[in-house]
């Protein structure tokens, strides 16, 4: 077989010098440049112009005859039989990669070199592959040539056309050999694999961070140096990436192309939608190797890690104090910026963000929107329904590292190691005294300033603290939730209750 194939490589050279030109044809055998009549491409020899007029005409004279496919010409022939013989004679001597044909190792030759010979006249971008070029000036002239037949959706290059396509025949040829998951694109089975292998070949040459993806570079690339390529027409903002100003647009135009087949929700973004199937499915892929806690989102299992480091990598640099997310940074430079600007019209609190505003109103409206599914109890916040949980299943995933204590969330580890290390960070300005935590210190501001911000809408009593305002409602209603489980006497307040267990233990 191997050597029919050189062979043909010889009759295929053998045929462009034999072909029957006329006497016209072979005066003009001296010139440089052959014109295609039909499109007017150039062409620097006489046998590649009768091998680009089969574009035009359709004229496929060879066939392979393994698999039957024809070609327009006898080189591309002889590369395709390669892939039946599994030949690959072209070899990059830098890495050991082989390839079956010459054109491919040229190409693949250029990531070493970090040759870019095509360039965009336009945006002076650069390439390495002609194809590339040609596929990137359609961005500028907005030609997308190919066209799907089931859904009209249009494409600048072939490639995207068939990876599209397999969209509507449920089609994935790309199979990963580690974990089973399928893909419609090699390119994307490519990237998968480096989840498996760790592997992440872009490199920041700025600040050394490394990207599985060469795009995620691209786009890291834009932190350092500011750019904002993508402009929005419609209302002037600018965007670092282009699928982001594709998602922004949608905004404007009101479009959610993503639907749920569940529930039938809709939204503008497909990760959205991966996110909110999960509800459905109950699928929580990120787990945290700490403590075995469960997420929807890579994004939230980062920031719960940082309750078990301790991380803080947000910094204000107004103030120089460091939060674990972002958001609370965000919100948290807004004090600075504007103050406290939302004031409760029932209490005269203030607040600088809008979250925490609304979940105040709820103290005085009582309105309690978050329900425990196990024993019906409900709450102001959906972090209290989550902390609540932990009692109905004993969960305390928090371990003080000192003591050993346990706790069912981070915050209350956080405090509770103040008292190894002695720290009161909330001191108050007034007296001087110092708490642990800023709740404290706000209960505490109130013996200075009289305010008593909840009241009793029985009697009118009002009370500086919300849990005490809860006791004192019980002297209304007679409830006595704290149950004694040696002589079965209740009580309505926690204080009386632990007061009454300590006289169980005296008597011991």
């Amino acid at each position: 077989m191997e050597n029919e194939l050189y062979r043909s490589e010889v009759e295929c050279k053998r045929e462009f010098e034999e072909i029957d030109f006329s006497d016209e044809e072979k005066n003009e055998k001296g010139r440089t440049a052959f014109e295609c009549d039909i499109c007017g491409k150039i062409l620097s020899q006489k046998g590649s112009l009768v091998t680009h007029r089969r574009i035009h005409t359709g004229e496929r004279p060879y066939h392979c005859d393994i698999c039957g496919k024809s070609f327009n010409a006898k080189t591309d022939l002889v590369r395709h039989q390669r892939i039946h013989t599994g030949e690959r004679p072209f070899h990059c001597d830098i890495c050991g990669k082989l390839f079956n044909g010459k054109t491919d190792l040229v190409r693949h030759q250029r990531i070493h070199t970090g040759e870019k010979p095509y360039n965009c006249d336009i945006c002076g971008k650069l390439f390495s592959q002609k194809g590339g070029l040609v596929t990137h000036q359609r961005i500028h002239t907005e030609d997308r040539p190919y066209h799907c037949g089931i859904c009209d959706k249009l494409f600048n290059s072939k490639n995207d056309l068939v990876i599209h396509r397999r969209i509507h025949t449920g089609k994935k040829p790309y199979h990963c050999d580690i974990c089973g998951n399928l893909f419609n694109g090699k390119n994307d089975l490519v990237i998968h694999q480096r989840i498996h292998t760790g592997e992440k070949p872009y490199n920041c040459d700025i600040c050394g961070k490394a990207f599985a993806r060469r795009g995620n570079l691209t786009i890291h690339r834009r932190i350092h140096t500011g750019e904002m390529p993508y402009f929005c027409d419609i209302c002037g903002k600018i965007l670092s990436q282009k699928g982001s100003l594709v998602t922004h647009r949608r905004i404007h135009t009101g479009e959610m192309p993503y639907h749920c087949d569940i529930c039938g929700k809709l939204f503008n973004r497909k990760d959205y939608l991966v996110i909110h199937q999960r509800i459905h499915t109950g699928e929580k892929p990120y787990t945290c190797d700490i403590c075995g806690k469960s997420f929807t989102r890579r994004g939230n299992l980062t920031t719960h890690r940082r309750t078990h480091t301790g991380e803080m990598p947000y910094f204000c640099d107004i103030c120089g104090k460091s939060f674990s997310q972002a958001s609370n940074l965000a919100t948290h430079k807004q004090f600075h910026t504007r103050g406290k600007y939302l004031r409760c019209d029932v209490c005269g609190k203030s607040f600088h963000d809008i979250y925490h505003f609304t979940t105040h109103k709820r103290i005085h409206t009582g309105e309690k929107p978050y329900q425990c599914d196990i024993c019906g109890k409900s709450f102001y916040e959906n972090s209290y329904l989550t902390r609540h949980k932990s009692v109905h299943t004993g969960e305390k995933p928090y371990h003080c590292d000192i003591c050993g204590k346990s706790f069912d969330y981070g915050r209350a580890l956080t405090v509770h190691k103040r008292i190894h290390l002695g720290e009161d960070p909330y001191q108050c300005e007034t007296c001087g005294k110092s708490f642990s935590t800023s709740g404290y210190l706000t209960i505490h501001k109130r013996v200075h300033t009289g305010e008593k911000p909840y009241h009793c809408d029985t009697c009118g009593k009002s009370f500086a603290e919300n849990g005490s305002l809860r006791a004192h409602k019980r002297t209304h209603t007679g409830e006595k939730p704290y149950h004694c489980d040696i002589c079965s006497k209740s009580f309505a307040s926690r204080g009386s209750f632990s007061t009454h267990k300590r006289r169980h233990m005296r008597e011991k």
